[in-house]
């Protein structure tokens, strides 16, 4: 990995919303209850061997994370980790990088780590624009945006994550044929994100089975937030492949 300065001049690189002190938040609190004593020792225990290197350093080497993998996923808010873990599990050969700055969140993805002996997965326990930012150019398979927080309010639209940067700076990750796959229950946000989406340039949409977006896909893995249906809608699953 090449270890790169947090200058000024790097982060003139870097897009506005991940220069330091520079993107409004996507997300609401980033603790609540407090974190029971096993999972918090994980965080001195497990976190250390599967962090991602801190993106402020400078570029991230994808193959130093995991050189044996076969390629990489990018889960970014991944809760309370239930999805991430599955398909670390069910895909073993791939790197599973997860970003979530709710610390009860990472607490509950470590013990999830831990109890699958899952090898494959790192964690960056913050906002996931700035590991996008530190990432190379066509470095990911898959991009996973699962129940983001949806902002409703017309004046916080722009706090919403996917935005037309964000939409443009996860072309420049997938690989040709990568896939990014955003799911929601608010409707108003499955809307706002397909029209990004599909004015971004070298994104084409998949279409599901009769072009039903409530339609889940085949590796779709249900967590305990999404039985909960705190939305206005079922699911909504909206895809796109990298051209």
């Amino acid at each position: 990995m090449t270890d790169t300065p947090d200058t000024p001049e790097h982060n003139e690189d870097r897009p506005d919303w991940a220069k330091p002190n520079g993107p409004l938040r996507s997300f609401g609190r980033i603790k609540s209850r407090p974190i029971k004593a096993k999972q918090a020792a994980l965080f001195d225990t497990l976190m250390p061997t599967i962090a991602v290197p801190d993106p402020k350093n400078g570029p991230i080497d994808i193959k130093t994370l995991m050189p044996d993998a076969k390629g990489a996923w990018l889960e970014i808010g991944f809760g309370g980790g239930e999805h991430l873990a599955h398909q670390a599990g069910q895909n073993p050969d791939m790197l599973m990088i997860g970003c979530e700055p709710f610390l009860n969140g990472v607490a509950s993805a470590l013990r999830h780590i831990e109890e699958g002996e899952l090898k494959n997965v790192r964690l960056h326990a913050d906002d996931a624009r700035a590991v996008m930012a530190a990432l190379p150019d066509a470095s990911l398979d898959r991009v996973m945006i699962l129940f983001p927080d949806p902002w409703h309010k017309a004046r916080h639209n722009k706090r919403r994550f996917l935005q037309d940067e964000t939409a443009q700076e996860i072309v420049r990750l997938l690989k040709p044929g990568g896939m990014v796959r955003f799911v929601t229950d608010w409707f108003d946000y499955a809307e706002w994100t397909l029209e990004r989406l599909a004015r971004t340039d070298g994104l084409e949409r998949i279409e599901t089975e009769g072009e039903d977006w409530f339609v889940a896909p085949a590796d779709h893995f249900v967590t305990r937030y999404e039985e909960k249906k705190l939305g206005d809608t079922d699911p909504i699953f909206i895809q796109f492949r990298r051209t």
